[in-house]
């Protein structure tokens, strides 16, 4: 029997060379914000599949081709999946840990320079007047050094995040899963989260945590957009309690809060964190090789959801 992987969005090449060979391979292009009903119908032909963070793997999904076996989603957070419904179906569902730790770390890096530094700024200046004016007082931002970073979220990539801003020379303190963020928040210049989005952790920064914060202190966020409350967010930086915010990912993806789009204080960039040709090339051969392994009858190296016992 050939089994038919399904690839959900427009995964690099390395996805096909691995499947192709072994399996009918249909290629779907990349799209935003699918409907239960359209992933269905993507789905209706896949013995096992490539899914993008953003494709909702509900019950409904999961329950509707009976010969739907295996999801390798290609991501390291599986919150589009009902991992309990894939359980109880019996569907393996494995993620791709590791690979872009040292991407996302990176992006934090630069997205914490940039809000610090009024980089985003600087550049519109230039381009709309097309002048470079050096004055004593303008876009005065903060130096790292010497500053306290809090992470929140010490896994993989708040521990890199922590490595490289230690090389800034900033102290950095942190809190793990079920830790209290209070003294985190209340002592730090510069907020950085990093935990997984779960029940608990939704609007983890709400208005009270925004409150908690210093004044004068900056967020960014590199992990999932609804950990935090973004109108609670804007009003902490219409407020001046803050003083700016940097984000790679948003509560409402892919739609973005217009309040946002109107700050000076705000850097934004499209859900970037992993935008490595490294560290996707990676995210792919690890999803690939776990379809390719399940298919063949071996155990997939990264489940979130184990292959059910014989």
């Amino acid at each position: 029997m050939r089994y038919t992987v399904v690839l959900t969005g427009e995964y690099p090449p390395i996805a096909r060379e691995i499947l192709a060979p072994a399996f009918d391979v249909i290629q779907h292009p990349t799209e935003q914000a699918r409907t239960e009903e359209e992933i269905i119908t993507i789905l209706s032909e896949a013995d096992a599949a490539i899914t993008l963070l953003g494709d909702p793997l509900t019950r409904n999904v999961l329950a509707a081709n009976p010969n739907l076996r295996m999801v390798a989603n290609y991501a390291v957070g599986y919150n589009n999946v009902d991992v309990e419904a894939a359980r109880e179906l019996g569907i393996t569902v494995t993620n791709t840990p590791g690979v872009l730790t040292d991407a996302t770390a990176d992006l934090t890096m630069a997205l914490m320079l940039a809000i610090t530094r009024r980089v985003v700024e600087g550049d519109d200046e230039i381009r709309t007047t097309g002048r470079c004016e050096w004055e004593p007082m303008k876009l005065l931002g903060i130096s790292l050094q010497g500053k306290r970073l809090g992470i929140i979220g010490m896994g993989r990539i708040g521990s890199a995040v922590a490595e490289r801003a230690r090389a800034f020379g900033m102290e950095v303190v942190g809190s793990r899963r079920g830790e209290s963020i209070d003294d985190v928040l209340a002592t730090s210049d510069v907020i950085s989260v990093h935990a997984p989005l779960t029940r608990e952790t939704h609007h983890i920064i709400d208005a009270a945590a925004l409150s908690r914060m210093k004044p004068g202190a900056y967020i960014v966020n590199t992990s999932r957009g609804p950990l935090i409350d973004e109108n609670a967010l804007c009003d902490a930086l219409d407020s001046g309690h803050l003083r700016g915010a940097a984000l790679d990912v948003y509560e409402f993806e892919p739609e973005v809060n217009p309040r946002l789009l109107r700050m000076r204080n705000v850097v934004i960039v499209p859900h970037i964190g992993s935008a490595t040709d490294e560290a996707r090339t990676a995210m792919a051969r690890i999803a690939a090789m776990d379809v390719f392994r399940f298919l063949n009858g071996q155990p997939p190296l990264n489940p979130v959801v184990p292959q059910p016992r014989a």
